[in-house]
This record gives C-alpha cells, sequence and structure tokens, in this order.
C-alpha cells in the first residue's frame, strides 16, 4: 500500500510470526465469532474457541509494546437453550497466557431492531475486552471527552448544600459525589458503554462494524505516527480509520475476497502524513 501501511493476505498465526517484538502500540480486531461466519472462516465451534485462539493471542502478546493496548471485540451465542461460556474461557485463559484483564467496554447497537427467541430476546450489544501487558500503558482520556449534555441545564441550576460537599454513598461502599464539581464545565469523560449504530453502507462483507468504533479507541489509545494492527481486518474498516488518522497500521485478511475489497476501501484515504 505505502510505507505506512501495509495489508498482507494470509493466515494471522504465521504472517504474525514476522511482525517484530514490541512494535505496535494498539491492537484493535474482531475475529469470527464462534460458529459464525462458517461459508468464509470455517466456524469454530465454541469448545474449540479458546485452543484456536491462544497461539493467535500469543503472538499478540509478542508484538504488542509493553505500553500497548489489545482491544478484542467479541460476543457470546447461545448453544442447547443458554449462554456458551466461550468467552468468558477466552478471558481467563488469556489472563493465563499474561495478558492483563484491564477494562471491558459495551457497544450498544443503538439502531438493533427487535427479536426474540422461545427463552431470551435478540442481543443490542457486543463485548469490547480491554487487555494489557503492564498496568502502565498509554491512554489519552481527554481525546474522547464528550459534551457535558442537558441534563446539567436543570440539574446544577440549584444546588443544596449536600451538592456542595462530597456526598458520600448511604450503602456503605466508600464512593460518594460533589455535584459541584461539574459547575462551568462543558465537557466530561464517557462511560465504558459506547452508544453506536450498526454498519448499514458496507453490503460486501458479512460482518461490518462502524467506523466510529475503532475510530474511538485509536484516539484512546494512540498518538499519531503509532501504530495499529488488525490481524482479522475483513474488509478493511481499522487500518481505513487508522490511516484517516495518520496513524500506521499493519492489515491481515485470510479470504482473498475480503483482502481485495479492503485494498479498494483503504486505497480511497489518503496516506498518514508521516
Amino acid at each position: 500500500m505505502d510505507n505506512n501501511t501495509t495489508l498482507i493476505l494470509g493466515d494471522c498465526r504465521d504472517v504474525l510470526k514476522d511482525i517484530p517484538d514490541n512494535s505496535v502500540d494498539l491492537i484493535f480486531t474482531s475475529p469470527p465469532y464462534a460458529d459464525r461466519r462458517k461459508n468464509t472462516y470455517g466456524g469454530i465451534h465454541p469448545d474449540k474457541y479458546v485452543e484456536w485462539f491462544l497461539p493467535i493471542g500469543r503472538e499478540l502478546l509478542r508484538v504488542l509494546k509493553p505500553d500497548g493496548t489489545f482491544i478484542l471485540n467479541i460476543k457470546e451465542k447461545a448453544e442447547n437453550g443458554e449462554r456458551h461460556t466461550y468467552v468468558i474461557e477466552l478471558i481467563l485463559a488469556l489472563r493465563q497466557q499474561g495478558w492483563l484483564w484491564t477494562e471491558e467496554f459495551i457497544w450498544h447497537k443503538k439502531n438493533c431492531y427487535p427479536g426474540k427467541w422461545p427463552n431470551r430476546f435478540r442481543d443490542a450489544w457486543e463485548r469490547l475486552l480491554q487487555f494489557n501487558k503492564t498496568k502502565r500503558f498509554k491512554m489519552f482520556q481527554e481525546e474522547v471527552m464528550i459534551p457535558m449534555g442537558q441534563w446539567a441545564d436543570k440539574r446544577l441550576r440549584n444546588l443544596s448544600q449536600t451538592d456542595l460537599i462530597r456526598d458520600n454513598s448511604r450503602v456503605g461502599s466508600g464512593f460518594g459525589k460533589r455535584v459541584a464539581n461539574w459547575l462551568e464545565r462543558e465537557m466530561v469523560y464517557p462511560t465504558n458503554v459506547l452508544h453506536l449504530a450498526t454498519e448499514t453502507k458496507n453490503r460486501r462483507h458479512s460482518a461490518v462494524f462502524p467506523e466510529a468504533l475503532p475510530e474511538w479507541f485509536i484516539k484512546l489509545f494512540t498518538r499519531e505516527g503509532d501504530m495499529v494492527l488488525d490481524p482479522f481486518m475483513g474488509s478493511g474498516t481499522t487500518i481505513k480509520v487508522a490511516r484517516r488518522m495518520n496513524r500506521r497500521a499493519i492489515g491481515i485478511e485470510i479470504v482473498p475476497e475480503y483482502f481485495a475489497l479492503a485494498e479498494e476501501e483503504i486505497a480511497k484515504e489518503a496516506p498518514p502524513l508521516l
């Protein structure tokens, strides 16, 4: 593609071995979920998922910088009338492998349409699991601040005496708040729930997430010039966004059809100005 964006057609289990140690600032990826995309990615059975992913996890641990972050977008599945535990098992196995499970974000699909099965309703959310190599990792929280919101106009108009001091929790948790802290503020930090619509533009890939999803994490965990890796590139959304945001990037994809699509989509973005 160019000196700052590398696209590789192949199996990430092999390709990752050629990436240098401690060279990646952010891994943002969404591998095939258990028993999904059978016609393209083979559909890994949930009972075999951890065994399949751990060799990949080992390589990701090697290539990530000590102050880098790994974000894994993944989703459970129901089997025989109950939730399968493969995601929980994967988290525990990755911790045994040496990863720190630092945080969990939820992607709320705010335009998800209704649905049900005999014993449950349609999922309107997916997990984004944050893993790190060390507790001291880069994080630029100011980059993802959001407007205060209309609630402040009413809530902060007439403050009580309690609002002016730290009001400790009544349940003995040790937590408390001082409402007056929000006076004169226009921007605040977000929560760990991201309210984003699902992708509707790209119909040529079976599992496209919105560009705003990787964009948010690239802002939070990288600076311009940092390296972003997606070992399950798909149609290239993560790499396309990273390129637009002036990051270096590596994308790996095993399906030739999707690799060609990614090349086409990513080429539409101007190369990083590094």
